[in-house]
């Protein structure tokens, strides 16, 4: 059994856990080092208090799963089968049959927690995703190998995507070109949609790309990342074209030099809220703190977004070992935005900044 379960089974104990469901892709990853996207079919995992741990898995991904590494049992199922039947036969074989189920109610839909109720209606149904949150923030030097991976390829998608501007570009035609590298390097799968905005399009956070073509004095905003081995890299870069105001120069400089300051925050024993506080505090002081709307950032891993959530009211102490985003931005209607966004690894150091293209103020062309 690996490493990972057996700390799992030992943090259940210490929370006096009789089981665990876990259902989520991420988890199930984790833990199994199987990386597969079900759809509407069960993948999980189980285990139990007395050690035994079952992946539950379609039949025809039965051989991808041992190449994989999972060396714990197996139960399979056909198309045909109904494998909340199987489950419920297995945990009666083992005569284990929990007073108390745990599983992660955030990724659990109503309709599997009513089967799982209807199943063992004995057993007492409770929450495992915060034990689990815990098990995942800290990286190892593994993951932390493959979280530098993945931000070398996220630096490459940015050089690619600055380097395709012209006049008269799409955002879709940038984004075109940005994923076509990225695919010729290897890279399977992006970790979002990848954000090509332009002009005042930029004022938007979580914008569309469309056909809106790339203009003289525009900003160009990027936001990308990519999935290495199972891991996510998430990058924001902002550019000009050809010109800029001084109006969106000190945009600019005020959320670069926010980003600077809550990097050199971090430190490892300091709340997660004081690098939001840090970076918002000078935003506000420049007298755009209203165009400033979301949090410093986020935990980043097998999932882009996972725990912590980087926002100003978490006390939860910087460790060694958590990797997250930092990334101020300022987002003026009709005029444009900014956000710059990097990758950061904790160590007893300081940070360690995995994402490395340039972020002072370029203007291209």
């Amino acid at each position: 059994m690996n490493n990972r379960i057996n700390h799992l089974l030992n943090q259940m104990k210490q929370h006096q856990i009789e089981s665990a469901l876990i259902t989520s892709k991420a988890n199930i990853y984790y833990f199994s080092n199987y990386l597969t996207d079900p759809h509407e079919r069960l993948v999980a995992i189980y285990v139990d208090r007395k050690g035994n741990a079952l992946l539950i898995l379609p039949k025809m991904e039965e051989e991808d799963a041992k190449r994989a590494g999972w060396s714990g049992d197996l139960l399979s199922y056909n198309d045909d089968t109904n494998p909340w039947t199987l489950f419920k036969k297995y945990v009666e074989d083992t005569k284990q049959v929990p007073g108390q189920m745990a599983v992660e109610k955030g990724d659990l839909s109503l309709s599997r927690g009513e089967i799982i109720r209807q199943s063992f209606p004995d057993s007492e149904i409770t929450d495992v995703s915060e034990l689990l949150n815990q098990l995942r923030v800290i990286k190892d030097q593994k993951e932390l190998n493959l979280l530098k991976q993945a931000a070398q390829l996220a630096d490459f998608g940015v050089k690619t995507g600055i380097q395709a501007i012209e006049e008269g570009k799409t955002e879709m035609e940038i984004v075109a070109d940005i994923e076509y590298a990225l695919k010729r390097e290897g890279v399977r799968e992006m970790s979002f949609s990848t954000l090509v905005l332009t002009g005042d399009k930029t004022s938007s956070p979580h914008g569309n790309p469309a056909r809106n073509t790339v203009q003289p004095g525009d900003f160009v905003l990027f936001d990308l990342g990519v999935v290495y081995e199972g891991y996510c890299s998430d990058i924001t870069r902002t550019v000009a074209y050809k010109h800029i105001t001084p109006k969106q120069e000190e945009i600019y400089n005020t959320v670069l030099k926010a980003e600077k300051a809550a990097i050199e925050a971090c430190k490892v024993g300091k709340p997660v809220g004081e690098l939001d506080k840090t970076a918002r505090n000078l935003i506000d002081q420049a007298g755009f703190g209203e165009y400033f709307m979301h949090r410093i950032g986020h935990g980043l891993g097998i999932d882009v977004h996972e725990y912590p959530s980087m926002s100003g009211n978490n006390s939860l102490p910087l460790e060694e070992g958590m990797c997250f985003t930092i990334e101020p931005g300022i987002y003026i209607p009709e005029v444009g935005g900014v956000r710059i966004e990097d990758d950061i690894f904790m160590t007893n150091k300081g940070p360690e900044i995995l994402t490395s293209y340039p972020k002072e103020l370029q203007i291209i062309g």
